[in-house]
């Protein structure tokens, strides 16, 4: 099949189906708010409750660039910014600052992730695992016993 045939269906299942986008919307709206729903509700400080476990600290024992994404998200919605910032201060500051980013450069049409920013991304996550692991290290997720 040719592109401008794809590119012919496509448009003609769109006109048959304005709403189909907006479908997409609610649907992964309504996802994320229950995904924020339970993660307000249910404590992820509580280790006795269900939450998956991180890969990276099962097999290395360190924590992982996004360990305490829960804890954290938890804590932003109760308001709690400084818990927040010991949980993963890097997320944080790092996911308003990267959707700054894309946002900026697709509004001028330029590449989203070039490679230096890819690199600059990889780097920084090596750089706050390798640190956030260091004895003694203050910012580390807070996790209570059961």
């Amino acid at each position: 099949m040719e592109l401008n045939q794809v590119s012919r269906a496509a448009q003609q299942r769109r006109q048959q189906d304005p709403h189909r986008r907006l479908y997409g919307v609610a649907g992964s709206g309504l996802l994320l708010a229950g995904a924020f729903g339970y993660i307000g509700f249910v404590d992820p400080h509580n280790a006795d409750l269900v939450y998956p476990l991180c890969l990276f600290k099962l097999l290395t024992g360190w924590n992982c660039p996004f360990c305490g994404g829960l804890r954290l998200m938890h804590d932003l919605l109760h308001g709690d910014l400084a818990a927040s910032v010991s949980d993963n201060v890097f997320l944080l500051v790092g996911i308003p600052v990267l959707v700054g980013w894309v946002v900026l450069r697709r509004r001028l049409g330029q590449s989203v992730l070039p490679t230096v920013a890819l690199l600059t991304i990889t780097v920084a996550s090596i750089v706050w695992t390798v640190l956030r692991n260091v004895p003694g290290f203050p910012l580390v997720p807070t996790v209570y016993s059961g």
